[in-house]
This record gives structure tokens, C-alpha cells and sequence, in this order.
């Protein structure tokens, strides 16, 4: 008998192919730029946690405010006394133009920071803390066609590429890297950093890491008021970066989803429409109001449903393409976990169900007697 009730609302789906068609690239549309972009972003925290995770940081030291990102360096001498921490390495980061193509990332570091024991350099060596001379990324390098002691300009100074290197995130792998004295000048932040990068000591006995870390967090807290100490998968997750990054995608896959649930309305409203005879003979026949619109109801989920797979194609397809294109190629991963698929299934079912709603309501509400007069 379900199998019955199950083909009847999918015939009534297919009734108007062209109309349901519409409607599934509406849906598809939706659910494909939710796919995409939300598996993009997820992608960019991804590489931001590879970065911290192989360089070793256990925590990052940031302002507590979420707009002032910059750090005052005097802040270096006071973290290194602090008990838990072994190092407590400065950084700036942000985002340039080297060609008017080409924006990227460039790191600003120490010579003897240990974030570089995550780096292979592939050819040439460090920078010298100081001198105008950047590292390149194995792919920035290679799509900029530079080699070691060919020049790269950066906000109208020139620097000397001293050495290209591998790195196994891909937030490095197509960036920059200068000594952090120059990207001070460069970025007006004299005095400045965007964060420190701390590696904590090895918890002594009988104290668990997380409780060792807690300690850490805590006493970065106490000595310095004003900053915070962020564990490293929290900074991938919380960075300005990765929250603009799922806020930009959110919204977007919202608006295109809000205009998907109204072209499902439309259909659904059309087809409650067409079929008013036809109620009027199930509701004849013996069918509940809860039964019609459980019937409606289920044409709106089939309709999300079978939208939602095809925006899942499409959003695969997307993130294929982003993956190719130079600007993107380093961050994006078409590897996209199981649960954003499934996400973008339910949220098409639901976007189908609220859809339809009304138009099942409507539907519930005809009576027989009217209904089998409607022509």
C-alpha cells in the first residue's frame, strides 16, 4: 500500500515535465551553490588547520577583540616567562597583489622561527631576518614562472626570491614568505603582529596536555589583559578569515535556497490548483484531509529531494572547476566530507516540505462537494 501511495505522488510529480524540470534547476541551483561554496569554505579551515597542525602550534596568541587583530611584539618577552610555554614565535599575515591577477598570501616570520620545520625547502635556503629576500611556495612559484634569485615585487618594493619550498598545507604551499621586520613595513604594522604562535612545553607528570594547555591559557590571560590564547583547531575554526569565509557562504547559499523554496511553492500551488477535481474525488473516495495533504506534502519532498541530487552534482562540479583555476587551486578540495552531502540532502527535503506547505494546506482544505464542481 505504500509502495502505491509512494508511486502516486511521484507520478503527480512527473505530470508537468517541463514545469518540474524548471523547478528541479531552481532547486538544484540552490543546493549546488550550498555544496560548492560551504564545501570551499570547510576547505579553507581545513588548510588552516594542516598549517598549525604540521608546524607543530599548540596555541595562537590574538587580541580578544574580534576586529583589533594586531598584537603589540612587546608581548613576545612576557609570553616566553610564562612557565607552559617553550616558544612563543611572532607572525603577521595578509593578503597581497603580485601581479593584477594574482593576490596571496604572505607570511611574515623570523629567521629562526620553528614554524619553518614544517617547510621543504626545495631549492635555495632561509631568508635572512632584515634583508629584502622572499621564500615562494613550490606552486606560487612555479605559476609566477620564478626561480631562486629572480626578483617579486610587492606593494612597490622588490624583493630577491631566496628559496622555494613544499609544505604539506596549502595556505603556505602557494604564499610568500619575508622576514617579519620587512613585513612590518610593508604592511604599516611597526611594532606589530598579527599573532604569536606558541609551542608549549611537554606536560610535566600527572598533568594531563589539555590541562597543561588550560594552564597556559590561562596564565597568557593573567600576565597580558587584552589577549587570549587560542587552541589551534579553535583558531582554524574562529580565524576572520575561515568566519567570513562560511558567513559568505551561508548567505549566499540561503538567498539562492529562499528562491528555490519559491519556485517549489509556485509549482506546488499550480499542481494543487490543476488538480482541485481530482482531490475532490480522493476526498470522495474516503481520503482524510491529513492524507491529502500527506500526499502533497510528499510530492514537495520528492520534488527537494530529487533537486537536491542534482545540486549535488552540480556543487561537485563546481568545486572540480574551482579546483582548476589558479587563484583557488591551492586551497580548494573536491574530497568533500560525507555529512555536507547529506546536509545538502536534508536541507533540499526541507526547503521542499516548507514549500509546499501551504499548498498542502490549501489542498486539505477543498471540499468534496466544491472541488468535484470545479472545472
Amino acid at each position: 500500500m505504500r509502495l502505491t501511495f509512494v508511486g502516486f505522488a511521484w507520478r503527480n510529480v512527473w505530470r508537468r515535465r517541463l514545469r518540474t524540470a524548471l523547478t528541479l534547476c531552481g532547486i538544484g541551483m540552490g543546493i549546488g551553490a550550498f555544496v560548492a561554496l560551504v564545501g570551499f569554505s570547510r576547505s579553507f579551515e581545513q588548510a588552516w588547520l594542516e598549517m598549525y597542525e604540521n608546524s607543530g602550534t599548540d596555541l595562537a596568541v590574538v587580541q580578544k577583540t574580534f576586529l583589533n587583530t594586531s598584537v603589540d611584539q612587546s608581548a613576545g618577552p612576557v609570553l616566553a616567562r610564562i612557565p607552559q610555554i617553550q616558544i612563543a614565535a611572532p607572525m603577521i599575515i595578509n593578503m597581497m597583489a603580485v601581479t593584477p591577477e594574482v593576490n596571496t598570501l604572505v607570511y611574515g616570520w623570523k629567521a629562526d622561527t620553528f614554524e619553518f620545520s614544517a617547510l621543504n625547502i626545495l631549492q635555495g635556503r632561509r631568508f635572512r631576518d632584515g634583508q629584502q629576500e622572499a621564500m615562494l611556495g613550490e606552486l606560487l612559484a612555479s605559476s609566477l614562472n620564478k626561480k631562486v634569485g629572480d626578483k617579486i615585487d610587492l606593494q612597490g618594493s622588490s624583493f630577491t626570491v631566496v628559496g622555494i619550498f613544499r609544505s604539506g598545507s596549502a595556505l603556505e604551499t602557494g604564499a610568500i614568505i619575508l622576514p617579519i621586520d620587512e613585513m612590518q613595513s610593508l604592511s604599516s604594522m611597526t611594532g606589530k603582529v598579527t599573532a604569536f604562535h606558541v609551542q608549549l612545553k611537554p606536560a610535566p607528570p600527572g598533568v594531563t596536555p589539555a590541562q597543561w594547555r588550560q594552564e597556559a591559557e590561562n596564565a597568557v590571560e593573567k600576565d597580558l589583559p587584552g589577549l587570549r590564547a587560542v587552541p589551534a583547531a579553535e583558531r582554524a575554526s574562529n580565524n576572520q578569515l575561515v568566519v567570513l569565509a562560511h558567513a559568505a557562504a551561508w548567505g549566499t547559499s540561503l538567498i539562492a535556497l529562499l528562491v528555490a523554496a519559491l519556485g517549489i511553492a509556485n509549482t506546488m500551488a499550480m499542481s494543487v490548483f490543476e488538480r482541485t477535481k481530482e482531490i475532490g474525488v480522493l476526498r470522495a473516495m474516503g481520503w482524510s484531509r491529513h492524507r491529502v495533504m500527506f500526499l502533497i506534502l510528499m510530492e514537495a519532498a520528492a520534488l527537494g529531494a530529487a533537486g537536491g541530487a542534482t545540486g549535488m552534482l552540480l556543487g561537485w562540479a563546481a568545486l572540480h572547476v574551482l579546483a582548476t583555476l589558479p587563484q583557488t587551486a591551492i586551497i580548494v578540495s573536491t574530497a568533500l566530507p560525507l555529512m555536507t552531502f547529506l546536509d545538502g540532502l536534508l536541507m533540499a527535503v526541507l526547503v521542499g516540505v516548507l514549500a509546499g506547505a501551504v499548498p498542502a494546506w490549501r489542498g486539505a482544505r477543498l471540499s468534496p462537494v466544491e472541488a468535484l464542481r470545479h472545472e
